[in-house]
């Protein structure tokens, strides 16, 4: 889910559940919820929580966007997670 939040700044307010459907973490996700600044190509965005084997996850995710097709919506980007759990 995203939602706009940036008045100068194109800024997205951010929500995503990041689902894992096979092997070890099967059934298991993570959730970032984050301001997105969507201009920058490099950015650093929170992880707030999990379930599963992710149960009470913190930590960061870290975007690097290499396409974006602004009239299509089409974007690639790469996510680096650094996660703490229990």
């Amino acid at each position: 889910m995203y939602v706009s939040s940036g008045k100068h700044v194109p800024t997205l307010t951010m929500y995503v559940d990041f689902g894992f459907t096979a092997g070890k973490f099967n059934g298991s996700s993570i959730a970032v919820f984050s301001r997105n600044t969507i201009t920058e190509k490099e950015r650093e965005l929170a992880v707030v929580g999990g379930r599963g084997r992710f149960r009470m996850a913190r930590g960061v995710a870290q975007l690097n966007t290499y396409y974006v097709n602004l009239t299509s919506g089409d974007a690639i980007v790469e996510y680096n997670v650094t996660l703490y759990h229990y």
